[in-house]
């Protein structure tokens, strides 16, 4: 692939353009997503020596970016809160994801405030300031942004009044008896899992929180395989529950590890396999709102 520019002597704007005349065009790639499990992030959010702390996923590193990022789309972080240490964030993006891992406590987002506590799914919009701050005793908590997709294109957070995703709350008791009718459902050849997404009014019936990012509790039975599929989203998972659960991404195994956060890049054929006497429990984050809106799921069997 050749580039020109024009010559230096042009104007100031044609001196920023440049020409390229490839073959292919679609060989173009981006540095990969890797496969990737957050271990030491998991180990050093689970101390209690290490206080009230942001600890970010970031995988800006293999992505090539110069900023954080755990997907293209993605930024999670693990928000460790000791109590009587609040902790005070704001994010650059366009809506704030919240999943309460252990503890109870409260945030304030503007004039919104929601009490949480464990098995908690809460959202406020974003480009405000945030605070957070357990009650009682230390509270882990799994933020998930879309950061990264506003830095791409140097973006700012919309104005709180237009901003898609509203301060919504999905307590625990709630999850937990919605799943009871995923549970009573017969076994189909369509199924991919026994999951639970949540979302709001405000995005229609894509089924995500925001436009890009959709959100969701998986589960599998004791003994209980998945059946192999790729899709175009990146998935990034948070293992909550469940003993000898392992993945299958493509030829690779990963062992999963509670607490921990892992990687499946996009199109690449995976499944989960539960060989534990527990039913597994798992919080999934993809980018699939992405590829729904431009008609380009990628979803297949094989």
């Amino acid at each position: 692939m050749h580039t020109a520019n024009t010559k230096p002597n042009g104007s100031l704007y044609a001196q920023r353009a440049q020409y390229y005349d490839p073959e292919n065009a679609f060989l173009f790639e981006w540095s990969p997503v890797p496969r990737r499990q957050f271990l030491a992030e998991r180990d050093q959010a689970m101390d209690p020596a290490t206080g009230t702390s942001e600890i970010p996923l970031d995988s800006s590193d293999a992505l090539v970016l110069d900023y954080p990022a755990t997907t293209p789309m993605i930024l999670c972080r693990y928000l460790r809160l000791a109590f009587g240490a609040p902790l005070e964030t704001m994010y650059k993006a366009s809506g704030e994801i919240y999943y309460v891992m252990s503890g109870t406590g409260e945030s304030i987002n503007g004039d919104d405030r929601i009490t949480w506590g464990e098995g908690d799914l809460f959202c406020f919009p974003g480009g405000c300031t945030t605070q957070h701050a357990a009650a009682g005793d230390d509270a882990l908590i799994f933020a998930i942004t879309n950061e990264p997709q506003l830095s791409f294109e140097r973006l700012e957070p919309p104005k709180p009044s237009q901003a898609i995703l509203q301060t919504v709350h999905f307590p625990a008791e709630e999850t937990a008896r919605r799943f009871e009718a995923v549970f009573a459902r017969p076994k189909s050849g369509v199924e991919s899992g026994r999951a639970l997404l949540f979302s709001t009014a405000a995005v229609g019936e894509c089924t995500n929180l925001l436009p890009t990012i959709n959100v969701a509790i998986n589960t599998l039975e004791p003994g209980g395989d998945q059946r192999p599929h790729r899709h175009n989203g990146v998935a990034v998972t948070l293992a909550l529950k469940g003993e000898a659960v392992h993945s299958m991404i493509e030829d690779e195994r990963v062992d999963w590890s509670l607490g921990a956060a892992q990687i499946t890049p996009p199109a690449e054929l995976h499944a989960h396999h539960n060989r534990g006497s527990d039913r597994m429990v798992s919080l999934v984050v993809q980018d699939e709102g992405l590829h729904y809106y431009t008609r380009t799921p990628g979803f297949s069997w094989d």
